[in-house]
């Protein structure tokens, strides 16, 4: 019996396909340990430069709301305008500011600099996937979007590590290897991203009267959420309750409009509704988490940041597995199945959390480290073919930036509920070791409620799956 190997699926990813890969990996990558790095970086940043701690924070609030806010406008200008001229001039804007940043010598410049990189950010990464999903087809497909997540996540992990490192040497550094890793990047994208990517997309015109006012809802929520732990309870409801009325007027404005910026009917996609459901709970779950890892190992034990950023390094393991193990477990059982099991290991991962204590040894802590690890080796990528799968070519930018925006927002959601959660418990009477284990509740509770959405499309994949 002969095969016809013309059209057998493969998975091979060769040649210019493999450069593409590659490059957008290197953008993804950049991209989270962009973000990792700063949060080590900001006492040597304040001892530098004359800021105090409420216009500290806004180093890091500035990229959070630039990247949250505008992830739909870039999503969908790279459907429209081009993917390959949309990721160019996104990451040409990154490498600019990121060099303003290692020369800035005012706190206001340096906060520009973040926002505005937050903002090249929220353009580049949805280009970067719908390069990716629209390049691919197949198995070929899943495998360089379990790859792609797989780096991406890892990405933010290394980035707590590097930053320790980078700051040693001062911290311009942490603006200064972005750039030089940045120029490396655009160098190649222009050499490797074939000019096809900008003649497949869509017919229309962006919505600028929607993208302001939904740019502006993000903006808001995104600004009210993360300051809830640190800001009066009256401003926090008002900027969430304007961010939420701003959403309605949007979802209006789409209703009427003939070349809407996001199209309603995209959300009649269950498979992309769960995704970027369980997308924001696993976000959400694991940055809060971090949070309070990072002050219980270095407020209750007393650990210094080098020390905690070389602990939670294991958290990074994805780099590894996604790339190399988790595209065979998706050949094998489809990507539901491997999200639902990486959903799984979050749950697992927070209640060997639970019963922590002042005598733990990092052996002990382990276990949660890894769990956490092989959580978003298993999650992550599955999750981002979920989001993608089955959506047109030319909406694959919005369905990225539906994506990165639930991932943004989850995420602000989980740290600022665990900060409220400990705030409390310190306010109420607790000490110690007792308000960390108060506060894992909120990851474990948030975990177990994406295990239940997940669940629901591998028991409508099963039916499916038998028959085939």
């Amino acid at each position: 019996m002969t095969i016809d190997t013309a059209t057998r699926p493969t998975d091979a990813i060769r040649g210019r396909s493999l450069a593409v890969l590659l490059v957008m990996c290197g953008a993804i990558f950049l991209e989270g340990i962009d973000v990792g790095m700063f949060n080590v970086a900001l006492p040597s940043i304040r001892a530098e430069l004359p800021m105090g701690t409420g216009e500290l924070q806004w180093i890091i609030s500035a990229y959070i709301l630039g990247y949250g806010g505008f992830m739909l406008v870039g999503g969908r200008a790279a459907d429209l305008f081009g993917r390959r001229r949309v990721f160019l001039i996104a990451l040409t804007a990154f490498l600019l500011f990121s060099g303003l940043g290692a020369l800035a010598t005012d706190g206001w410049l340096l906060i520009l600099a973040r926002g505005v990189t937050g903002v090249a950010a929220a353009f580049m990464a949805p280009a970067g996937l719908s390069i990716i999903t629209t390049s691919f087809e197949g198995r070929a497909r899943d495998r360089a979007v379990l790859i792609y997540s797989g780096v991406g996540a890892g990405g933010f992990t290394i980035g707590l590590v590097a930053g320790g490192l980078l700051t040693l040497l001062g911290w311009r550094w942490v603006f200064i290897a972005p750039l030089l890793v940045a120029a490396v990047l655009l160098a190649l994208s222009i050499r490797y991203i074939p000019r096809s990517a900008d003649e497949r997309v869509g017919r229309g015109t962006l919505d600028l009267f929607g993208g302001l006012t939904v740019t502006a809802a993000l903006v808001l929520l995104v600004a009210g959420i993360e300051g809830a732990a640190h800001q009066p309870l009256g401003v926090t409801v008002a900027t969430i309750g304007a961010g939420l009325v701003l959403l309605g007027v949007f979802v209006v404005i789409e209703r009427r409009s003939r070349h809407p910026l996001v199209r309603l009917g995209i959300f009649r996609n269950p498979g992309l509704v769960r995704a970027n459901l369980s997308a924001a709970m696993l976000a959400g779950g694991f940055l809060g988490f971090q949070f309070l890892v990072v002050l219980f190992l270095q407020e209750e034990l007393g650990w210094s940041v080098l020390e905690t950023s070389l602990a939670m390094l294991v958290m990074g393991l994805d780099v590894i597995v996604a790339p190399l193990v988790t595209p065979k477990l998706v050949a094998r059982f489809g990507h539901r199945r491997v999200a639902f099991g990486g959903l799984v290991f979050a749950l697992i991962a927070y209640a060997l959390f639970l019963p922590v204590a002042p005598d733990w040894t990092y052996a002990m802590m382990l276990p949660s480290f890894l769990a956490i690890g092989l959580a978003f080796s298993f999650a992550y990528g599955p999750l981002t073919i979920g989001a993608t799968e089955g959506i047109d070519e030319a909406e694959q930018g919005l369905a990225g930036g539906l994506l990165y925006s639930s991932f943004e927002f989850g995420g602000a959601i989980g740290l600022a509920a665990v900060s409220a959660v400990l705030v409390a418990l310190a306010e109420g009477g607790m000490s110690g070791v007792e308000v960390y284990r108060g506060a894992v509740i909120v990851p474990l509770v948030v975990a177990a409620i994406a295990v239940l959405v997940a669940a629901i499309g591998v028991r409508r994949d099963y039916p499916r799956a038998a028959r085939a």
